[in-house]
C-alpha cells in the first residue's frame, strides 16, 4: 500500500453501550468519519474490555457479539454486528508482535468496546476485524512498544483502533448523558488533548496521577491504556487531530483522536 492511501490510527471513546443505539453528536461524528475514510483491509481494534493475561488476538472466521453489560434496554441486546474476522490478519499481528502472543480461536469475540464503535463507522458490517486484548500485567511504556510493533499493518491496509474512555469514572457516573461535567473529568481529558496535539508522548506515558485531574479521573487504567497502542502506531510525521470532544454522563469523556487522517 502506498504511503498516501495508508490508513491513519484511531483512539475512539466508547463510553455508554447505549451510545451503540443512539443519534447523539458523537455517533453522528463516527459516520461522518467513517465515510471521509478510505476503506481499509481490515480493521485491528484494541479494546478495553478484553483485558489479557500477555497480548491475545481473536483469529476466528466468524466472531460472535459479545454483550459484555448488564442492566440495559432489551434492545441493546439484540444488537448484532456480524463482521467476518481475518485469521491471516490475526497471524500476521502475531508474527510482529511475537509467538508468546495468543490466537483465540474460540472464546472471545468481538466485544462492545470494538462493535459499539464501528457499528457506526461501518454499519454494514462488511468490513473484517480483528480485536486485540489488553495485556492487563504491562507497563505503560510496554503497551506503547507493543503499538509500535504494529505499525507495519498500516502499511498493509489495516486501520488500528484503539477503544477506551481517557475519563472513566463509574463510581462518579450519572445516568444524565448532558449532566453537569465535573471540574476534574474537563481538567484531565482537555491536560490529555492538549498533550497529544503537542505530542508530548512521555507525559501521556507517566502515570496518569502526574496530571491535574488524573486521580480521579483513572481510578483504573484499563480505558487509558488503549491509546497508549495508538500512540505507538502512529508515525512522528502523523499530524494528531481530533475527532470529536465532550464529556458524557458527568465523568466520562468521549475525547476521539486521530492520527494521520487524510487531507
Amino acid at each position: 500500500m502506498k504511503n498516501n492511501t495508508r490508513p491513519p490510527v484511531l483512539f475512539l471513546a466508547h463510553g455508554s453501550p447505549m451510545n451503540a443505539l443512539a443519534d447523539n453528536d458523537f455517533t453522528r461524528a463516527l459516520a461522518s468519519l467513517g465515510r471521509r475514510l478510505p476503506r481499509p483491509q481490515a480493521v485491528l481494534c484494541v479494546s478495553a474490555h478484553w483485558q489479557t493475561r500477555g497480548s491475545a488476538l481473536t483469529g476466528m472466521a466468524r466472531p460472535r457479539t459479545i454483550h459484555d453489560f448488564g442492566g440495559f434496554p432489551q434492545a441493546l441486546y439484540a444488537v448484532s454486528y456480524p463482521a467476518p474476522g481475518s485469521p491471516a490478519l490475526a497471524r500476521r499481528a502475531r508474527e510482529l508482535l511475537g509467538p508468546q502472543t495468543a490466537i483465540d480461536e474460540d472464546e472471545w469475540g468481538l466485544d462492545h468496546g470494538t462493535w459499539s464503535v464501528l457499528r457506526h463507522l461501518y454499519p454494514n458490517a462488511d468490513v473484517p476485524v480483528v480485536q486485540l486484548g489488553v495485556d492487563f500485567g504491562a507497563s505503560a511504556r510496554r503497551h506503547f512498544e507493543l503499538g509500535e510493533k504494529l505499525r507495519p499493518l498500516r502499511d498493509e491496509g489495516v486501520l488500528i483502533v484503539g477503544s477506551g474512555n481517557v475519563v472513566h469514572n463509574l463510581r462518579r457516573i450519572s445516568w444524565e448523558e448532558d449532566a453537569p461535567v465535573a471540574d476534574w473529568a474537563a481538567e484531565f481529558s482537555d491536560a490529555v488533548k492538549a498533550r497529544a496535539l503537542a505530542r508530548d508522548y512521555d507525559a501521556l506515558l507517566a502515570a496518569p496521577v502526574s496530571l491535574p485531574g488524573g486521580r480521579e479521573s483513572v481510578p483504573t487504567p484499563d480505558h487509558y491504556d488503549p491509546l497508549l497502542y495508538v500512540l505507538g502506531a502512529a508515525h512522528a510525521h502523523d499530524a494528531p487531530s481530533v475527532l470529536f470532544d465532550s464529556v458524557q454522563n458527568g465523568s466520562i469523556s468521549m475525547l476521539s483522536l486521530g492520527f494521520g487522517l487524510p487531507a
